[in-house]
C-alpha cells in the first residue's frame, strides 16, 4: 500500500515555543489518519506545513509522492485542504464559490460549472446553489468550505477541525460526508479535538502533546493500553459520594475518580456483570442509594487523560508551559 502522507522528524519553533517537536507521520493510500490533541498541541502547524502555507525549520514532508518542500507547486495540485474556519466568499453564492476555485485551477469555465453542479448536489446545497454563501447556516458554509476542498478532485485532504462549533445534527452529517469520501479511495488527515469523532471516522491515530506523538494506534489499540472496563455508579445525593468511594475502592481494580457535580463515580472494574450485584449489595449496606450503575469501555477521553494527565478540550493556555510572554504572542500561531 502506497503512503500518500510522510513526514520525519518534522520541527516548528516560534522564538522560544517549540511547536512541533521531531513529529513523525505516515497515511496509506485510501486510509483516514486522526491527528489528535488538545489546543496548542501543533494539529494547525502539521497541516500548514503539509499543505505547503509554512515551511518546517527541520524535517522531511512528501504528499503523494511529491517533497512538498522542494516542489511545492505539485504538491498544491494534489490536495485539498478544509481549514478551522470555513474559506468562503460572503458575497459570492454557493455556485459561484465552486465555479471560481474550479478557475483557479486552470480546470475551464466548462468544466468548473459542471464540477461545481455535481457536488452542490453531492453536499445537499443545490437548493442553496444560488443564494450568496453569508446567507448559509454554519453547517451549510462547512459543507460548502468541503466541496471547495475537492473541486480539483485532489488525492489527498486535509481536514483541520471541520466539525469545530457545528450543532450534534450538521456534525454527524459531516461524518457522513467524510465517510463518503473515504468509500471513494481518498485518503484524509484529520486534526480533531473530539475523541468521539475520531473514533468514528479514523482508521489509525496519532495522539500528540506539545509537539510531539505520545502515541499511535487504532481506537481499539489505544483503549487498551489503559486496561479493561469502568464501572460507573452515580448516586441520588451528593452526602452519598464519600460512603461509596470506599466501597468502590475495595472492589475495584485502582483509582476512583469521583465526579461532585454529577454524583459520579467511575473505576477501573475486571469483576465482569457479574460482580455488579456484589457491588450493589455493599454499597446498599453502606447506605448508599444509587440511582444508576454499569460498566463501560474505556473512551479515546480516558486514553488521552491517561496519557497527558488533561483532557483533549483543554485549552492551550491551561496547560501550563510556562513559557513566558514570548509564549502568549506565538499561541495563535500554535496550534
Amino acid at each position: 500500500m502506497t503512503d500518500m502522507i510522510r513526514t520525519s522528524g518534522l520541527v516548528k519553533r516560534y522564538g522560544t515555543v517549540t511547536a512541533l517537536d521531531g513529529l513523525d507521520l505516515v497515511v496509506p493510500r485510501g486510509t483516514v489518519l486522526g491527528l489528535l490533541g488538545p489546543n496548542g498541541a501543533g494539529k494547525t502547524t502539521a497541516v500548514r506545513i503539509l499543505t505547503t502555507l509554512l515551511e518546517p525549520d527541520a524535517g522531511a514532508v512528501e504528499v503523494a509522492g511529491i517533497d512538498v518542500l522542494k516542489h511545492p507547486d505539485q504538491a498544491r495540485r494534489r490536495i485539498g485542504l478544509s481549514g478551522q474556519n470555513a474559506a468562503v466568499d460572503e458575497y459570492l453564492t454557493g455556485f459561484e464559490n465552486l465555479e471560481m476555485v474550479g478557475r483557479l485551477y486552470h480546470m475551464g469555465r466548462a468544466k468548473s460549472r459542471a464540477r461545481a453542479r455535481v457536488l452542490l448536489e453531492r453536499f445537499d446545497l443545490a437548493d442553496a446553489a444560488d443564494r450568496m454563501a453569508k446567507t448559509y447556516s454554519g453547517g451549510m458554509r462547512r459543507r460548502l468550505d468541503l466541496a471547495a476542498a475537492l473541486v480539483a478532485e485532489p488525492e489527498v485532504v486535509f481536514l483541520d477541525e471541520p466539525t469545530t462549533g457545528l450543532d450534534p445534527r450538521s456534525r454527524i452529517a459531516m461524518w457522513d460526508t467524510i465517510r463518503e469520501l473515504v468509500r471513494g479511495g481518498g485518503t484524509l488527515l484529520l486534526t480533531t479535538q473530539y475523541m468521539e469523532e475520531a473514533d468514528q471516522l479514523a482508521d489509525d491515530i496519532v495522539v500528540i502533546d506539545r509537539g510531539r506523538k505520545i502515541a499511535h494506534g487504532t481506537a481499539d489499540e489505544l483503549k487498551r493500553q489503559i486496561g479493561g472496563e469502568r464501572i460507573e455508579v452515580i448516586v441520588e445525593f451528593a452526602t452519598d459520594l464519600a460512603s461509596a468511594q470506599p466501597v468502590l475502592a475495595k472492589l475495584s481494580a485502582g483509582d476512583v475518580q469521583v465526579e461532585e457535580q454529577t454524583r459520579r463515580l467511575i473505576a477501573p472494574f475486571d469483576g465482569g456483570v457479574a460482580s455488579l450485584q456484589k457491588v450493589l449489595t455493599q454499597l446498599k449496606t453502606s447506605g448508599v442509594s444509587v440511582l444508576d450503575i454499569g460498566l463501560r469501555r474505556p473512551t479515546l477521553d480516558d486514553v488521552f487523560l491517561t496519557l497527558t494527565g488533561h483532557v483533549a478540550e483543554e485549552a492551550a493556555g491551561a496547560s501550563g508551559d510556562g513559557a513566558g510572554p514570548e509564549a502568549s504572542r506565538a499561541k495563535e500561531q500554535v496550534r
